[in-house]
């Protein structure tokens, strides 16, 4: 029997497992059986018969796939066995796989009613198929997708399942490419589609996701597919539009750059009514947008991309035509709306799309049409807004660079004399002159304006010194770019001396570009070394300061070796001089663009070598890291300066030359420069004590970065121990350091020396790198300064003297040391104890002072101990604030000092400290809403909560003791509320961020103050005429002046304030007319501001609401509680806009 024959036999019923032999030796390459070539060898003979075979199979099989269908194979398979379910899906994927192949063999003519059958079948079953069956549906996927390309009947069907499926699997999978390609492919099926069918909308809808899917929009064919879907219906060109509209704010660049593609491309390709569509719903749609949209609009940005795109293809007959059929209508009159930002906007449209002409006129109506347009161009260059005015300064720039050969020679000049002429100098607007200079240089990209800028442009030379860095920053990047083009000489537009004076003193962003500018002009590497010195020479002679200011910009410019090189030829300078008795003539030599100085005389070289040192000292700061990371360059740097430091600090004596050569000693080691460094520490010894920092400042640096910072410690430590008051015999020191002269101890200078330290990076990390116990040592000398402290504040001693002063100084160097020695060593508490020892000794020994007392006149006086007590208090409460600041502050710390706050507010002149108190709770709140940002939500009794419990209390306490000094001494009490507003400010903005208890207490307490201030003045009012609602805070009482001006200067703070102002109205705490008229008037003043007002207008309906239970009946004009409700109701309706 032949193979045919055994395979005809196997699509019996009988033999029907026969089949599955056949199905593995078609798909095993070693068996010699190709069903496809079985098929073929059949097709003439019995091809019907396979059919009838296949269908009499699928028809009489036991195990039915219509019987057991998908979506029940998983309950069968409980019931049934699994090699049973196994059986289904081989006959159904030796059914796929007939039929698949017997389509690859079907040629005209073939009676294929059979195969239609099995295929409808597979059809029906393909949508059921669960996830792990996917090989096999994308089998018959392939099936029904070949039915479609074979043209066969009902190939609408079989090719829209083929499209379906491919489409949402292009959706899901993360290579989609292959796909996106099959998608395309069988894109004609949308044609066979009825779009109004209910039973399409699933596609449609789907075909509408795919504008904003990425791999539709970057791959060929999905932009092929995306641009034959607005052909497709006319309707779905809406659906289209929408869809890429409401996605358009999110769409990147290069996305928005591929959409506008795509649109180009179905445009171009459409015709008829499509493109009548496409064009009026579409493109003229975009330009109505980028019209009328606001400029800070996330979607303006993106049209005018789109319609940019369709610009830059101008040229092309069918583009001009469009253009100017959708821009008719639109753009003419938008460039004399009303609105400067609609003329703005159609400005840039104009200038961009210029000139806007119809193709199919005769030349002569298109250069009337381009002259009207040349002359509402230079009408834009007037225009009373100064944003418009800035495009259309873009845009004539952007015509002259395109259009310049076009143009007449006349209209060219009349248009750069307006540019440089007057907006240039537009004193009404520096965006507008910062526009011209932008703009110019996209006019010098066209070579042909070379030669007429190089006339105009020096008149601008003095835009160099504008009163606006912005427009400073772009004439020098004009002046780059002239210099870049060789358009023109620069030091002809804008003269060198202006430039270097300049230099000296503006901004970084401004010096970088003038450095950018003069860099080859001073160091031109391509030149000798001698070259760099004479040039560096002649700009430390033209401006010392603009030559400090170009070195430090040179990195940027040029590699280490070159500075490293530069460095050097400045030292052999330097050299020569000494053994030419400063000299510099041989070296003082012209160049092209800066003219030498004459040669330099005795008398006048001291200004250049110190000079030429302060380079020495930028650049080696500019390569230092490099130097670190080459050993050998390091090592012969050190060499070759240290073996003449000393000769320089004989030969250079003057203080100008002393400052960099010290610098320059600080960068070696102290073995190179050992004369220099042996008296480094002699001389800070012998300082005056009236120094001024710039005197003393090099020498701590050499020191500390020498790694001697131990002796300058050492000194401090002597000097204030030295300094304090002896009870017995000197204690003898086992310190390396002896003071052998005969000095007297300088506690001030030592504190000088100790500020520096500890207020500079370098120096402190020197410092507190140092060992623990010579640090601790000093720390415990600064504290004992305590004893001096309260010695004058119980004796009659003058707080203004030395001493008092220094002891003062030093009390706030101990707490600073220790917040700095707590940081670095946080392994325990020990220096936070030590501050709130600090904080018991105030507490016991401080605030008793911190009381009044009567003179003989028996009037109240501040005594000279209450104000040095309130100097000690407010001291150290600035220190605790920045330890709390850094994060030092744990819980016990922060509960110390709250206490110390309390006992500061409960003496009898503490209010006096009260600037002092509120930013200590400022921070301790900030310290912990960042921890409860970080941790879970505690419970009431976490400590947290009691601290901030502490904080509102302590809060309270403030505010009702501003009060009281304001009803008791009015003046003092304002001066003190002055000098409280910042505080105020810092600490509600913060407590505002908490939003909940117990800080909410903060808002109540404000809340609470103010009107029952209010209440207060309302109740003393005898006379009608005297009930006046506040027009602004000036017209508020003055505490709640105070508050009220600091609530509005934060929009959040106003926030939670009126947000506590409804609650209190919600919870009925205001109970008399007094009270609500009080509420309307803090009101009527938070409105006339402008701020929150949704929340403003809340609270005024809530006081409408209780306003009525307190109408007052009574007939007498004159009744106050009458006047008061009908002012009342008065603010109410003006606050409603009734």
């Amino acid at each position: 029997m032949t193979e045919s024959d055994c395979y005809l036999e196997a699509l019996t019923v009988a033999n029907i497992r026969n089949t599955f032999y056949f199905r593995q030796a078609h798909k095993q390459i070693a068996v010699s059986f190709s069903l496809a070539d079985k098929v073929m060898e059949m097709r003439r003979t019995c091809s019907r018969l396979v059919s009838r075979k296949l269908v009499e199979k699928d028809t009489a099989e036991p195990f039915d796939v219509e019987e057991s269908p998908p979506e029940r194979w998983g309950e069968d398979m409980e019931v049934e066995s699994a090699e049973d379910a196994k059986h289904v899906m081989a006959v159904v994927d030796g059914v796929t796989l007939v039929a698949s192949v017997s389509l690859k063999v079907l040629q005209d003519g073939d009676i294929y009613s059979a195969l239609l059958q099995i295929v409808q079948s597979l059809h029906d079953v393909l949508v059921s198929f669960p996830v792990s069956e996917a090989p096999l549906q994308r089998q018959i996927h392939l099936v029904c997708e070949a039915w479609w390309k074979k043209g066969l009947k009902e190939k609408e069907k079989f090719g829209r399942t083929a499209f379906l499926i491919s489409l949402q699997k292009s959706f899901i999978l993360k290579k989609p490419g292959a796909e996106i390609q099959r998608v395309w492919s069988l894109h004609d099926v949308l044609l066979s589609l009825d779009y109004t069918s209910e039973d399409n909308k699933q596609i449609i809808d789907l075909l509408s996701q795919c504008f904003h899917r990425p791999t539709y929009i970057r791959n060929d064919d999905g932009k092929r597919f995306l641009v034959f879907l607005f052909s497709w219906n006319m309707s779905f060109i809406w659906v289209i539009h929408g869809t890429i509209k409401n996605q358009l704010e999110f769409y990147s660049k290069a996305m928005t750059t591929l959409i506008s593609e795509i649109y180009y491309r179905a445009w171009k390709k459409a015709s008829g009514e499509f493109l009548e569509q496409i064009e009026s719903s579409c493109i003229q749609d975009f330009m109505q947008c980028a019209v009328f949209l606001h400029r800070a609009s996330p979607v303006h940005s993106k049209v005018r991309q789109i319609l940019s795109y369709f610009h830059t293809r101008k040229g092309c007959h069918q583009v001009d035509k469009m253009l100017y059929n959708l821009y008719r209508p639109i753009l003419w009159k938008a460039l004399s709306a009303p609105n400067f930002e609609v003329r703005a906007n159609a400005t840039l449209l104009f200038t961009e799309a210029f000139p806007i002409h119809d193709p199919d006129q005769n030349n002569k109506n298109v250069d009337e049409d381009i002259q009207k347009q040349l002359d509402i161009a230079m009408g834009l260059l007037e225009d009373p807004h100064p944003t418009v005015r800035s495009n259309a300064t873009l845009g004539v720039c952007k015509i002259l660079a395109k259009c310049w050969e076009l143009l007449p020679p006349t209209i060219i000049t009349d248009f750069l004399k307006k540019l440089v002429m007057e907006l240039a100098t537009d004193t009404s607007s520096p965006d507008v002159r910062c526009s011209v200079f932008k703009c110019l240089s996209i006019v010098l990209d066209n070579s042909l304006s070379h030669p007429l800028l190089e006339k105009l442009l020096p008149t601008l030379k003095y835009s160099l010194h504008d009163n606006s860095e912005k427009v400073r920053t772009a004439f020098l990047d004009m002046l780059i770019k002239v210099k870049a083009v060789r358009a023109a000489k620069f030091w002809d537009v804008c003269n060198m001396d202006h430039l270097l004076a300049r230099l000296s003193i503006d901004s970084h962003s401004v010096s970088k570009r003038i450095v950018d500018l003069l860099f080859k002009s001073f160091f031109p590497v391509n030149e000798s070394e001698r070259e760099w010195c004479c040039r560096c020479i002649t700009l430390i002679q033209m401006n010392p300061k603009a030559a400090r200011k170009f070195y430090q910009h040179v990195y940027r410019h040029t590699a280490p070796t070159n500075i490293i090189k530069l460095m050097l030829a400045i030292q052999r300078v330097l050299n020569s001089c000494i053994q030419t008795n400063f000299d510099l003539s041989e070296i003082n030599d012209s160049n092209k663009e800066n003219s030498a100085a004459e040669p330099v005389t005795l008398g006048k070289d001291i200004a250049v070598v110190s000079g030429l040192l302060e380079v020495v000292v930028i650049l080696w700061r500019s390569v230092e890291k490099a130097l670190k990371q080459n050993e050998e360059a390091q090592k012969y740097i050190f060499a070759k300066f240290g073996n003449v430091m000393a000769k320089y600090f004989q030969a250079f004596e003057d203080e100008r030359c002393t400052v960099p050569l010290v610098q320059l000693a600080s960068f070696m080691p102290p073995a190179v420069v050992p004369t220099f460094s042996c008296g480094v520490l002699s001389r800070l010894r012998r300082m005056d004590p009236g120094a001024v920092p710039t005197q003393y400042s090099q020498l701590l640096d050499c020191i500390c970065s020498w790694g001697q910072a131990s002796g300058v410690l050492e000194l401090i430590t002597d000097w204030l121990t030295e300094a304090l008051p002896k009870n017995g015999e000197k204690a003898k020191t086992n310190r390396k350091v002896q003071i052998q002269d005969t000095l007297e101890a300088r506690p001030d200078l030592a504190l000088l020396y100790l500020e520096y330290l500890l207020s500079h990076t370098s120096t402190r990390e020197k410092v507190l790198a140092l060992d623990q116990r010579l640090l601790k040592q000093l720390q415990t000398v600064l504290g004992n300064w305590k004893s001096v402290l309260y010695t004058h504040l119980s004796s009659t001693a003058d707080p203004k003297s030395f001493s008092v002063d220094t002891a003062l100084k030093a009390f706030v160097f101990h707490g600073r040391l220790g917040a700095h020695l707590q940081h670095n060593y946080s392994e325990d508490r020990n220096y936070l104890l030590s501050l709130e020892h600090v904080a018991a000794w105030v507490a016991e020994r401080v605030l008793p002072f911190l009381a009044k007392c009567t003179n003989d006149d028996g009037e109240d006086s501040m005594m000279e101990s209450q104000l040095l007590a309130v100097q000690i208090t407010e001291s150290f409460l600035s220190v605790c604030r920045d330890v709390l600041l850094v994060g030092l502050g744990d819980e016990t710390f922060k509960g110390q000092i709250l206490h110390l706050c309390s006992l500061i507010l409960l003496s009898e002149a503490g209010y006096l400290c009260i600037p002092a108190v509120l930013p200590v709770l400022k921070e301790v709140v900030e310290s912990c809403v960042l921890k409860e940002n970080t941790e879970a939500e505690e419970n009431q009794e976490d400590p947290t909560t009691v601290i901030l419990g502490v904080v509102a209390n302590i809060f309270q306490k403030v505010i009702e003791l501003l009060a009281h000094r304001l009803r008791k001494e009015p003046e003092e009490g304002k001066q003190l509320c002055q000098s409280a507003v910042p505080g105020l400010r810092d600490f509600l903005e913060t407590a505002e961020a908490w939003d909940r208890a117990p800080l909410s207490g903060v808002f109540s307490t404000v809340f609470a103050v103010i009107i029952v201030e209010k209440r207060h003045f309302l109740q003393k009012i005898t006379q009608p005429e005297e009930v006046i609602t506040p027009g602004s805070i000036e017209d508020m009482p003055p505490l709640s002046r105070i508050l009220l001006s600091v609530i509005l200067t934060s929009s959040s703070v106003c926030r939670a304030f009126l947000t506590e102002v409804n609650s209190s109205l919600d919870s009925e705490a205001i109970s008399c007319l007094n009270e609500l008229a009080a509420v309307l008037h803090v009101l009527a003043v938070i409105k006339h501001t402008g701020q929150s007002k949704g929340n403003v207008k809340s609270a005024a309906i809530s006081v409408q609401q209780q306003l009525h239970n307190h109408a007052v009946t009574s007939v007498d004009s004159r009744d106050i509680q009458r006047v008061i409700y009908e002012s009342s109701v008065k603010t109410l309706n003006e606050i409603l806009n009734l």
